[in-house]
């Protein structure tokens, strides 16, 4: 089809038709005259293709090569016009000087196909009682199913934020070589959750306001009776180059039972069970719950989970501890550490361990780690050059930053609204 420029030109010719007549046909005109007696875009490409055509003697001067000439370019446009075709070389002069662009028609050929009919017949979408009992289910004509389409989606269960995180750290300390300990107790005694982890029966975190204590069974049936004494005495007197907490030992406190405190309860029965066997590095990991008697607030909660790392072999320092922290938290893909020294009861050197959340635009300490001591460990029967490096952290906080959440009630607890388990992406730590 022509262009605008194009229709003009099949209306009034071609700018080198109109250059050529506007030159008289004997003598010479000034070119500045010439210029003046045409528009500027006709007299400018008059000019060129006239002189390339060499009807013209361009100069200041301006005349007449020849006598007469076609007005091709006007009579291909006229003859696109009216629906004739042209040589494919006249339609590529004709693109370049963009006076044509191509136009493409869509055509379609309708005829009768074998299922015509002048009416639109309503199919039967449904077989009804009404349809049986008169019998004209017979003359019927059924819809055909479309088993390519697309049902409603099923109102179905969705895994918690929490069960989707936990089982991708259950990926991540597997790739890592750790074996998982068995969590099943929620029960435990005083004894493996504090003083076998060289915590003194006084200590604040061992006090009603802290912990859950049963009232039945309000205390524990047995324990090792030859490693219980080698705790009273760490604890009353020292070894091991320690002088102890230098207090009277009381059994009673130690057989009291509680909702365990944290999983470093069950680390400290695999740790005394391994320690009776010859001795072999080992790498344990534990994801299940915890309890503490504190307040409710958008950071805790008194019911949560522990995430509990812990490597056991000889020779290990605290660059071991740091650089295991590193490879752990990275493929959490939290990049964003920071380390600060701390005091725990059963480890020293101890750090807490801090990752930036984005949603708060703070530090929030997301874990504790250290070295456990040699009171905890030379009791249990282990050789003076065994280290074990352990780190613990709650499963709601990684959680909370890997998902954006700022409110921890957000996440677990009875607050928690169904709209948001159903929304959440699948989890895939480290990725972005």
């Amino acid at each position: 089809m022509l262009t605008d420029e194009g229709k003009k030109y099949a209306a009034e010719g071609s700018p080198e038709v109109q250059l050529f007549l506007a030159v008289p046909p004997e003598g010479f005109i000034a070119k500045d005259e010439l210029q003046k007696k045409l528009d500027p875009s006709v007299f400018k490409i008059g000019c060129s293709q006239a002189g390339k055509n060499k009807w013209v003697d361009m100069g200041k001067q301006v005349s007449r090569k020849v006598q007469h000439v076609e007005d091709k370019v006007k009579d291909l446009l006229v003859r696109i016009q009216d629906g004739q075709t042209i040589d494919k070389d006249d339609i590529n002069s004709l693109k370049a000087r963009k006076l044509i662009v191509a136009q493409t028609w869509k055509g379609y050929s309708v005829r009768k196909g074998p299922n015509y009919a002048s009416k639109r017949k309503k199919v039967a979408t449904d077989l009804t009682r009404e349809n049986l009992q008169r019998g004209d289910w017979k003359e019927l004509e059924f819809k055909e199913y479309n088993f390519n389409a697309k049902g409603p989606l099923a109102d179905a269960g969705h895994l918690h934020p929490l069960l989707k995180v936990k089982q991708q750290l259950k990926n991540i300390f597997l790739q890592m070589g750790f074996e998982e300990m068995p969590t099943n107790n929620f029960v435990e005694s005083s004894f493996w959750n504090f003083d076998a982890l060289f915590q003194p029966q006084q200590h604040p975190a061992r006090d009603s306001h802290d912990t859950f204590f049963l009232e039945a069974p309000s205390t524990t049936r047995q324990l090792p009776e030859d490693y219980v004494e080698l705790v009273k005495r760490v604890h009353e007197s020292g070894g091991y180059g320690s002088r102890g907490y230098m207090y009277d030992w009381k059994r009673e406190e130690a057989n009291k039972n509680l909702l365990r405190t944290h999983t470093t309860a069950v680390s400290t029965r695999m740790l005394y069970a391994l320690a009776k066997q010859p001795f072999a590095p080992k790498r344990y990991f534990s994801i299940d719950r915890v309890f503490r008697n504190e307040s409710v607030d958008r950071t805790h909660l008194a019911e949560f989970h522990q995430i509990e790392g812990l490597v056991c072999d000889r020779g290990l320092t605290l660059g071991d501890l740091i650089g295991v922290l590193n490879d752990f938290f990275s493929r959490l893909g939290m990049s964003k550490l920071r380390f600060k020294p701390a005091y725990n009861p059963y480890t020293e050197p101890s750090m807490e361990i801090f990752s930036y959340h984005e949603g708060l635009k703070k530090w929030v300490e997301i874990g504790n780690s250290g070295m456990f001591r040699p009171e905890m460990l030379l009791p249990m029967g282990f050789p003076e050059d065994v280290r074990v490096i352990a780190w613990g952290l709650s499963l709601e906080r990684p959680t909370m930053i890997l998902y954006g959440i700022d409110n921890i009630r957000d996440l677990f607890g009875h607050k928690v609204d169904l709209s948001l388990i159903k929304r959440n992406p699948i989890c895939r730590l480290g990725i972005d």
